[in-house]
């Protein structure tokens, strides 16, 4: 007869919970454990016999949009001895690391409720060079997921720092864009709510009673602004592409605000007359309209002018 010793037994019992954190791990089930304390770095939570780290930047964005005022260390040492739901991450036994994300359990829960489209009252938490980090505000009135407006997508006006539109704790909206659900990322938009101004102002930059043939020089001269640069290429082009006829430049005018330095085609959607459709090309305040007489629907004029943009530099 003999007797396992206390430590042989704990160790066991130690064993048998690495186990069971390797297969949440493997399930991505979620798991409600306890909040035992807090470092310099996360908390400290429960895991039946083990003690798991869930670091301050996989917290969900809803403790700090709560309370905004609180350093995030204050905000953790509230939520000791309360219950929090996780994800395991990591269940390494070796090295005796076992990390938690909030973030990815909120995610599995409230991603679903998320579609390209929707509109959400939303605050901005960080803002780096490339654009705003903002979380989305669920009808629940908290933060749960948190996505990125880049910089193109600040406003229809040109931004070259965001930092000058946009800073942390500023409430906006946003129209999701994007959403990739493996990678967990959420594109986000705010010009997207409102009007582009090219479709806005059309008729107010490219007055009506203007119309020009294809005939540049003599437009130019009269409204005193130069062509659009690599337009005529373009256009000269678009008359090799089986099915159009005809290529003309015809109004064009300024715009009040710089979208894009760069060159810009659209399509328009109005219907077509006598087989003609509309192009409009930006380029900085530059607005021009370009008359097309083609057998082609919508979709043959894409896929040509898709075709002659590959062969233009």
């Amino acid at each position: 007869m003999f007797v396992v010793s206390s430590d042989v037994h704990f160790m066991a019992i130690q064993s048998a919970d690495w186990k069971a954190a390797r297969a949440y791990k493997e399930s991505g089930a979620i798991y409600r454990g306890r909040i035992e304390g807090t470092n310099a770095g996360g908390l400290l939570v429960r895991f039946y016999s083990l003690i798991g780290f869930l670091p301050y930047p996989l917290l969900s964005p809803s403790h700090s949009c709560i309370a905004a005022d609180k350093p995030i260390q204050d905000i953790a040492k509230d939520l000791v001895g309360s219950r929090i739901s996780v994800k395991v991450i990591q269940a390494r036994e070796e090295n005796r690391k076992l990390i938690f994300s909030e973030k990815e359990a909120v995610w599995s829960h409230f991603s679903g409720k998320i579609k390209v489209g929707d509109v959400f009252d939303a605050r901005v938490g960080s803002v780096e060079d490339f654009g705003a980090f903002v979380h989305l505000r669920f009808p629940d009135g908290y933060y749960h997921i948190t996505g990125l407006v880049h910089v193109s997508e600040v406003s229809w006006d040109f931004v070259q720092d965001v930092r000058d539109v946009l800073k942390a704790g500023d409430e906006v909206r946003v129209k999701v864009k994007e959403i990739d659900r493996e990678k967990m990322r959420v594109t986000l938009s705010i010009k997207l709510l409102e009007d582009d101004p090219l479709f806005e102002t059309l008729d107010k930059v490219i007055p009506q009673d203007n119309k020009f043939g294809s005939d540049t020089s003599e437009m130019a001269e009269s409204l005193n602004i130069e062509p659009l640069p690599g337009l005529d290429n373009i256009c000269k082009e678009l008359l090799e592409e089986e099915g159009i006829s005809d290529v003309r430049i015809c109004r064009q005018g300024f715009e009040k605000r710089v979208v894009s330095q760069d060159l810009q085609l659209w399509l328009s959607n109005a219907p077509a007359t006598n087989n003609r459709f509309t192009l409009l090309a930006r380029a900085g305040r530059q607005v021009q309209e370009v008359q097309l007489t083609t057998t082609l629907d919508q979709e043959g004029i894409k896929k040509a002018l898709q075709k002659v943009l590959e062969r233009v530099p």
